[in-house]
């Protein structure tokens, strides 16, 4: 695998990262096939264990943050990827704002993500996801 090939592999899974963040917190659903495989399995301690893409957006719509005016602002960071041919491996660490409109944040969260990722011809997607709880914090 060539250096431009294998830079240009990690720019597009630091995408995927950004991708998932921000289909998040614009509730992009209609989006998930640009961040997911059509198998995904996904982990997470408010979830369990998920497999395939609808029943990972349905899962998501169920558990938008409720409230009015009620967002969140998700933040990777330290991203670390290891690709290896059509397959890789990345993790991070993600901060996570919930905030109302106008106002600081009343709760924050620390994950740490880690996950697997492979060449579709649509590009990279996630194949599976785990995000673990590190902290929160109320104010």
């Amino acid at each position: 695998m060539s250096t431009i090939t294998l830079l240009a592999d990690r720019i597009e899974i630091a995408d995927l990262f950004t991708r998932f963040a921000r289909l998040l917190d614009e509730k992009r659903w209609e989006d998930a096939d640009t961040v997911f495989t059509d198998d995904v399995a996904v982990h997470s301690p408010r979830s369990g264990e998920i497999r395939g893409i609808d029943k990972v957006v349905g899962f998501m719509r169920e558990a938008e943050v409720e409230g009015e005016g009620e967002h969140t602002q998700h933040m990777t960071t330290d991203l670390l990827v290891d690709v290896d041919g059509d397959r890789a491996t990345a993790s991070a660490n993600s901060l996570v704002y919930f905030y109302r409109d106008g106002q600081a944040p009343h709760l924050t969260s620390g994950l740490r993500l880690a996950c697997t990722a492979v060449r579709t011809p649509a590009g990279w997607r996630l194949r599976e996801s785990w995000t673990m709880l590190a902290w929160t914090h109320e104010k």
